[in-house]
């Protein structure tokens, strides 16, 4: 077949990335065309009453700048046409639009404080075993179920100004070809469809108080949803090319370029800003014991991703940064690889997922003050901290493992780790030490791997995901880690186990 160019636009919670991937004649290569920082931006703003509360908003308009910008530089370096763009985000937020096209006030950053108590005012409404029956979704302050019953309550004028509620995915395709429609696997997060049935559930949203008028179709990964507006085509140069469907969760793409052999067997872990672990599995689970602990059903692509959302780099990200305001510079990977296995292990631990880690103002003090609380000893200095935390993060994974497996009724012999991640060795060797199986490492950029794989599919360039194995094996480096120390790590998830609520 003739060479097909498919664009995928990566978007995380601290930055985006644009790729162009070539397929051809069983080939498959992917190149990046431009890369953008961003982040929630805070506003400290009064309200009606006139109290004065920080609030944390993306800038939708600043990211869809650099979507164009993506295409632009496509255009310059690979020519002026398409066969598909597809588009992944991080996993909550999204907006409100009116009949005209209007954005309803600004975009809410999920990390926002006006949803560290919604949770509990989602429970009010209808009883928690029940939203986990219908949904699978485990409570998160984050989940769209709460954004949605913030406005209802809060802001209830809003709602009667809104025509439709657009997913942060769903968003952007607007933006690009005026679509609205939200893949599966997004809609499957936000706390608001029923798993079972794939649908909008009229139960969540009547407790919700949402009409049922404001959510967008619900569409398969896969399926093309509209097409590039003319007048955008025209400045990037490009053909009015296809706008398609993908896991726009970025979990559910990262998921999808996995290089698993055996679901059954097999561990993923989606390594970056957060770590979702899990497996996947061919129907919902929803009983009560994966209620209890902690368990998420979320839509995939032709399966369903059994996980849980644990913390990941943050923690790290957030000590880098509140060093550098300390310092007035910033602490390199390199120097964090250095401090961080020459310091002692297992000196104490973390429960990264306690709330206290969640958007804290200072993150080396948080992790003092739990330290402090559960009488362990006090770290010496950075290195120390540092190690604390990777180590936490796997012995998290190793616990999460254990109930995933108990619930599932499997074992785990490999585990998956991609995205980001991927490339944090130490990490890497923690985590095949801590579970006890070998950790299989890569491909990095997976989110994008798996976008373009499913954007594929629904190009009609690959008839199922199963042909995407072998081009992502061939196409990207794969790493094996093996397991050693185990017995170490066996005794310190028993001190580590006694830290979790």
């Amino acid at each position: 077949m003739s060479e097909k160019k498919l664009f995928a636009v990566d978007l995380g919670a601290s930055g985006g990335k644009c790729f162009v991937g070539f397929f051809g004649d069983g080939t498959f290569r992917m190149e990046e065309v431009h890369r953008f920082a961003h982040e929630g931006v805070g506003y400290f703003i009064p309200d009606r009453d006139g109290e004065v509360t920080e609030r944390t908003y993306w800038d939708d308009t600043y990211i869809y700048q650099n979507i164009v910008k993506g295409l632009q530089a496509a255009r310059r370096q690979y020519g002026g046409r398409l066969d598909g763009i597809g588009i992944d985000t991080w996993g909550a937020d999204g907006h409100l639009l009116t009949q005209d096209g209007d954005v309803v006030g600004k975009v809410y950053c999920y990390r926002d404080h006006r949803l560290d108590t919604m949770c509990d005012e989602v429970k009010a409404r209808i009883d928690a075993e029940r939203v986990y029956a219908i949904t699978g979704n485990h409570f998160q302050p984050f989940n769209q179920s709460n954004q949605l019953l913030w406005v209802a309550t809060r802001r209830p004028e809003l709602l009667k100004l809104a025509k439709v509620y657009l997913p942060i995915p769903a968003l952007f395709y607007y933006y690009l070809g005026g679509c609205k429609a939200v893949d599966s696997t997004f809609a499957s997060v936000t706390q608001m469809m029923d798993a079972k049935r794939g649908k909008w559930s009229a139960e969540m949203l009547k407790a919700l108080g949402i009409p049922k008028r404001l959510m967008p179709e619900i569409v398969k990964p896969g399926t093309k949803i509209g097409r590039l507006h003319p007048g955008l085509a025209a400045q990037c140069g490009l053909n009015e090319v296809d706008l398609i469907a993908v896991g726009s969760h970025d979990t559910a793409s990262a998921f999808a370029a996995a290089p698993v052999k055996n679901a059954k067997k097999a561990l993923i872990i989606s390594s970056g800003t957060w770590s979702l672990v899990g497996k996947l599995i061919k129907k919902p689970l929803t009983s009560p014991e994966a209620m209890a602990l902690g368990l998420s059903n979320e839509g995939g692509i032709g399966n369903t991703r059994f996980l849980r959302n644990c913390m990941g780099t943050w923690i790290v990200q957030e000590l880098l940064r509140v060093w550098e305001i300390a310092d007035g510079k910033r602490m390199g990977w390199k120097e964090v690889d250095t401090v961080t296995p020459a310091a002692p292990a297992f000196s104490a631990f973390i429960d990264p997922d306690d709330q206290r880690f969640y958007n804290p103002a200072n993150m080396e003090q948080a992790i003092r003050s739990f330290i402090a609380e559960t009488g362990q000893a006090e770290p010496a200095d950075r290195g120390t901290i540092l190690r604390c935390v990777y180590e936490s993060l796997a012995l998290k994974y190793r616990y999460v493992n254990e109930n995933i497996n108990r619930v599932t009724g499997t074992e785990t012999e490999v585990v998956h780790i991609v995205g980001g991640g991927s490339n944090n060795a130490l990490l890497n060797q923690f985590t095949a030490d801590s579970v006890g199986v070998p950790v299989v490492a890569g491909p990095k950029e997976a989110t994008a791997v798996g976008n373009l794989m499913v954007q594929a599919v629904g190009a009609g360039v690959l008839p199922d995901l199963k042909h995407a194995m072998p081009l992502i094996k061939s196409a990207f480096p794969i790493s094996v880690v093996q397991p050693r120390n185990t017995a170490a790590w066996d005794a310190a998830s028993v001190r580590f186990d006694r830290l979790l609520k």
